[in-house]
């Protein structure tokens, strides 16, 4: 007998078959997938943290000045709204799109909602802002209110009627009240609101202007002239108004808002009616 034919005969290892290769385990990718995602949440929950933080700083810090620039309670309710995500924009320095909006905002004796809308605001430095516009609206309270300190503004209901302001008075003839309406067209002028008469009636009937003068003389100056309303003392210098229209039962009043308005203090002071 050969000595090869005496060799003992060693098992096969666990899990080999005769005539078969041997089996590869499998490694679990499992646990690296959990943590890679787990990496992923705290990075997602970190930026998303940063951006509140940034976020609420801005609000804050824009809600703060405009307070003190309108000298109004801190308190004061006044939305701020930055479009798209702010930290990529903090970076860059610059505020793609700034809203800020307040209503009933007290401007000196004049209050109402204001829209503010700014673009490209720098964060930083004394470069000035794109393009900014602003919206004043006026309730007929509001209108009323401004009209009766007027000197010379005759006793009278105030109602908006778009796209005109009303006045209903009366003519004392003798002692008889004679009903009278006017209706006043708004227009921007120089940094004020002029009411025009553009249309009259008296007792009902529609009369031109020549027509009541001619009727009623001195009575009819109360009411047939131009009044104007100086509404840039009570804005800052920066803010030029544009234009005015009745729109249902709100007076709008559109404006440009100079850009260096951010940095120059002397357009930040109030301005005046030329």
């Amino acid at each position: 007998m050969a000595s090869g034919d005496t060799q003992p005969t060693e098992p096969l290892p666990e899990g080999m078959i005769m005539g078969e290769p041997p089996v590869r385990r499998r490694r679990r990718v499992w646990p690296w997938i959990v943590a890679l995602a787990v990496v992923l949440v705290l990075a997602v929950a970190a930026a998303i943290a940063g951006e509140w933080i940034a976020r609420e700083a801005v609000t804050r810090t824009v809600r703060a000045q405009v307070a003190e620039a309108l000298d109004v309670p801190a308190d004061q309710a006044i939305e701020v709204g930055v479009a798209g995500l702010v930290l990529p924009q903090l970076i860059s320095g610059t505020l793609d799109e700034l809203t800020i909006s307040g209503d009933d905002l007290p401007l000196g004796p004049l209050s109402g909602d204001v829209v503010v809308v700014a673009e490209d605001v720098p964060v930083r430095g004394d470069d000035p802002a794109g393009a900014i516009d602003a919206e004043l609206v006026l309730d007929g309270a509001q209108v009323a209110g401004l009209l009766s300190g007027l000197e010379g503004f005759p006793d009278a209901e105030v109602t908006l009627d778009e796209p005109n302001v009303r006045l209903d008075t009366v003519f004392d003839v003798f002692g008889l009240e004679i009903p009278v309406a006017v209706s006043l067209t708004p227009s921007a002028e120089q940094g004020a609101i002029v009411l025009a008469p553009a249309g009259i009636e008296v007792a009902g009937a529609e009369l031109t202007a020549d027509q009541v003068r001619n009727q009623f003389g001195l009575i009819a100056s109360a009411v047939l002239q131009d009044w104007t309303i100086c509404v840039a003392e009570y804005l800052p210098a920066g803010v030029a108004l544009e234009e005015i229209a009745v729109v249902g039962d709100r007076i709008v009043a559109d404006a440009a808002v100079d850009g260096a308005i951010i940095s120059d203090a002397t357009l930040q002071e109030p301005g005046t009616c030329s």
